[in-house]
């Protein structure tokens, strides 16, 4: 995004995980006033109006349901929403393929999701990474809660020693631990 020719641009992320099934769908596509009990007098525009002309990113969109999944594919393929401009990153932590040859992903969203597809390996398979990430994590929670403390040479070492299930989330994570009890030694 930020190399691209949309930097500064909307950039609007989604966790299809995080949002239950039954409000994804309002979530991404907005609603009209009176859609629904309690819904906004004035309605609400969904992810897609927000991110016009910028960039979507599709978090976890592995775990959308298959209905909603034709409706995204929709979109996608045909343009269906009318003065939008924008471009679709879809990131997931699942095996697409899999998950399309058991039935919970649809293939052809699958193919039109896949234009430009990046695999990004698990921190274990990218050790040199965990360096760089846990001074950069460290950096970041330093100025969030004003502290000054710093990774040690030897803590840096023994973060990279640990095969992170996690991922990068697990490291982020940790790292604000130690910054905020002040364990980062």
């Amino acid at each position: 995004y930020q190399n691209s020719d949309r930097c500064g641009k909307p950039f609007i992320k989604l966790n299809c995980a995080a949002i239950p099934a039954e409000l994804l769908e309002s979530e991404l596509f907005g609603y009209e006033e009176g859609a629904f009990t309690g819904a906004k007098r004035t309605g609400k525009a969904g992810m897609f109006e927000l991110a016009n002309t910028g960039v979507l990113l599709l978090d976890e969109v592995g775990d959308m349901p298959m209905a909603l999944q034709a409706k995204l594919l929709r979109v996608l393929q045909e343009r269906s929403l009318v003065r939008l401009d924008i471009r679709v990153i879809a990131a997931t932590n699942k095996e697409l393929l899999t998950q399309v040859r058991q039935g919970r992903f649809r293939e052809d969203l699958y193919y039109r999701l896949s234009v430009v597809p990046i695999e990004l390996k698990p921190l274990r398979e990218r050790r040199e990474d965990i360096p760089v990430l846990a001074r950069h994590f460290c950096e970041l929670y330093r100025r969030k809660y004003g502290k000054e403390t710093e990774l040690s040479p030897n803590a840096v070492a023994e973060l990279a020693k640990y095969d992170w299930p996690g991922n990068i989330r697990e490291l982020d994570n940790l790292v604000e631990r130690l910054v905020v009890t002040d364990s980062v030694g």
